[in-house]
């Protein structure tokens, strides 16, 4: 798997308008995590490490009250997740999941982005097959066995498992992400995960350079400054100079 998931979308709240994007973004996944498996964290596993994730980000406990408030009562936003796939400059993949109240319009805000950057949104399914859709979890460690034991004892299909530099990290399918964290929080306690997400990993990355670079770039930030717009994975493998 190596250490690809740590590029799979662009950083973010550089600035004080663009961490109102994040608790916002935040807020929405929240609201839709807790309206689908309950608000109570200690039994909604995703809920729980969403929570953390947002904490960890400095995101402040009022909008996570507020998104759980929400999805507790019978009002509020009707948002439901749409994905959305294409190639980008330089033949690169790319991956949008979004949460939204209106598909329409937030078909076409994306579909603006690829054509304002010479890129082509495909059709469902066009591109998410080249990737793995994995649940990854990345905490401080070394016993690398212990770990593959605690996942086998509980039938986690694991996929990948690495250590490196005092820290391990767990690959799993995404259906098995609340099976793989409960088993480890069995085995190990209270763990503190670096890396608690489910994400879309390339299965062959897309070196890129010249050009596209500055576009693929536009292409990243004009769908990140969309509000509808919740993550970005994409296969580009990007000059080091550029990082």
């Amino acid at each position: 798997m190596g250490r690809a998931f740590q590029n799979r979308k662009e950083s973010m709240a550089k600035t004080a308008a663009a961490k109102t994007k994040v608790y916002s973004k935040y807020g929405r996944e929240i609201y839709v995590c807790a309206k689908a498996g309950g608000t109570d964290p200690n039994g909604n596993l995703a809920l729980r490490g969403l929570m953390e994730r947002a904490k960890k980000d400095q995101v402040p406990s009022h909008v996570i009250d507020k998104a759980l408030d929400k999805a507790s009562g019978a009002g509020g936003e009707d948002f439901s997740p749409a994905r959305y796939e294409g190639f980008g400059p330089g033949n690169v993949m790319v991956i949008v999941d979004c949460l939204t109240d209106n598909p329409n319009r937030t078909f076409g805000d994306v579909r603006g982005c690829f054509t304002k950057t010479k890129s082509k949104i495909g059709t469902p399914g066009s591109v998410s097959h080249m990737f793995d859709h994995c649940a990854i979890f990345s905490f401080a460690g070394s016993d690398e066995e212990a770990v593959l034991e605690a996942l086998m004892e509980a039938d986690v299909d694991v996929t990948d498992i690495e250590q490196e530099d005092g820290r391990i990290t767990v690959f799993a399918p995404h259906t098995d992400y609340a099976k793989a964290k409960q088993a480890l929080l069995d085995a190990f306690g209270e763990v503190d995960f670096e890396v608690d997400e489910i994400q879309f990993l390339p299965q062959t990355p897309t070196p890129i350079e010249g050009d596209d670079v500055a576009m693929f770039e536009k292409l990243l930030g004009m769908l990140e400054e969309l509000d509808d717009v919740q993550n970005v994975f994409h296969s580009a493998e990007l000059p080091e100079q550029t990082a």
